[in-house]
């Protein structure tokens, strides 16, 4: 069995779920999502399944032929929405494939009403580069995913934070996207997910 097959079988699946259950517990109940770089909908319609008074839309710059969710086309830069139109915006492991994440993430403050959700790498700790890279190898480049390995230092993410007044409503880094052997070295903190509210914009 190839290490795509080992991550297809045992690490995409579980990852699926462990995603959707810090989700459904971040997202307020009767909450609009749109989700950015949806794929096909799959972490979209197991969040619903656990908290089905969600609605999700999807974004992608590559729209399949069966998807769980709606999910419209777009440039992978612009959001195609009017300000204020939706509760919150979702990046699931998306901002690190873009080229520049500050474009997305502004885009997100602007068209969000209440917040913004991110699941993304931290490098930080003993060989996190290559680590990273590894993983977004394995699980991404047979499907010809773009892969500029953009992931950033925590305090890289800290000044993103502050610069678009986004704030700290939760923050998690211990997820369990791993089993225990695997877990030393690809979780130990190289992942997070957050819930950040919209500060006081201009």
């Amino acid at each position: 069995m190839g290490i795509e097959s080992i991550h297809e079988s045992y690490v995409k699946s579980r990852r699926l779920t462990v995603l959707a259950d810090h989700f459904a517990q971040l997202f307020p109940d009767g909450s609009t999502v749109l989700d950015v770089g949806s794929g096909d909908g799959g972490l979209a319609a197991a969040i619903i399944a656990r908290k089905p008074t969600l609605q999700f839309k999807g974004l992608d710059t590559l729209v399949r032929k069966d998807t769980r969710i709606p999910v419209e086309v777009f440039d992978g830069q612009t959001i195609p929405s009017q300000e204020n139109t939706t509760d919150y915006v979702l990046f699931s492991d998306v901002l690190h494939h873009t080229e520049d994440p500050m474009i997305l993430l502004r885009e997100a403050v602007r068209v969000a009403r209440r917040g913004v959700m991110i699941k993304d790498h931290l490098v930080r700790g003993f060989l996190a580069q290559p680590t990273l890279r590894f993983m977004d190898e394995v699980g991404n480049r047979r499907f010809g995913v773009k892969l500029p390995h953009n992931y950033w230092r925590p305090e890289q993410w800290d000044a993103a934070f502050t610069e678009l007044k986004l704030e700290r409503e939760d923050y998690r880094t211990q997820l369990g996207l791993y089993p225990v052997w695997a877990n030393w070295c690809f979780g130990r903190g190289l992942h997070f997910i957050a819930r950040l509210g919209l500060g006081q914009q201009a």
